[in-house]
């Protein structure tokens, strides 16, 4: 499975009103707490691959959990890569495995996320704690032969919500968020 995505800088109020205008549909709003993980065996930042234990509180139901493994980008275009993840019953504990198995966590990155689906993408909009706001549209695909057409329709969602796809930023938010702490 591969993840297309393209991600924008945005004044997400303003895209928040361009989506209302366009008839986008509102899935859910969450709270996301993403703690990312450096292995013992191999840098990732060298590597461009991440693990991370994802935490999702929605506003109504149960808390989430999920380890994911994101694979190096797969293109100079986007942020497309191989993503594998799945649900786990406690991150404590996955947490607890990883750190006994010499996986350091690095850093968590919090994020607000409100999430839409318009033409069969899904569009996000993210307040990332010390890091600004965002908006990122998505889609998935089975394999590499989608990646472009998905691409492609990805820039299209972008300007029909106001958003120039030549914006995009292809650093993750944990990239985001480590050069802003050393900014500072």
């Amino acid at each position: 499975m591969y993840e297309v995505e393209i991600k924008v800088p945005a004044d997400l109020e303003r895209v928040r009103n361009r989506l209302d205008e366009l008839g986008a549909t509102s899935t859910d709003a969450v709270v996301q707490a993403d703690t990312y993980y450096d292995a013992p065996h191999r840098s990732f930042p060298e590597t461009d691959e991440a693990l991370r234990i994802r935490s999702e509180r929605p506003e109504r139901g149960d808390e989430v959990t999920r380890l994911t493994y994101k694979g190096p980008l797969v293109d100079d275009e986007s942020k497309t890569r191989e993503e594998i993840e799945t649900a786990v019953g406690d991150g404590e504990t996955v947490d607890a495995i990883l750190t006994k198995l010499g996986f350091d966590a690095a850093a968590t990155v919090r994020k607000d996320r409100e999430r839409f689906a318009f033409e069969g993408y899904t569009i996000t909009l993210d307040s990332v704690d010390g890091v600004g706001e965002y908006v990122e549209v998505e889609t998935e695909v089975e394999d590499e032969s989608g990646l472009e057409s998905a691409r492609e329709g990805a820039y299209e969602v972008l300007e029909r919500i106001g958003l120039e796809p030549s914006d995009q930023l292809r650093t993750s938010y944990l990239g985001l968020l480590l050069e802003s702490r050393s900014d500072d």
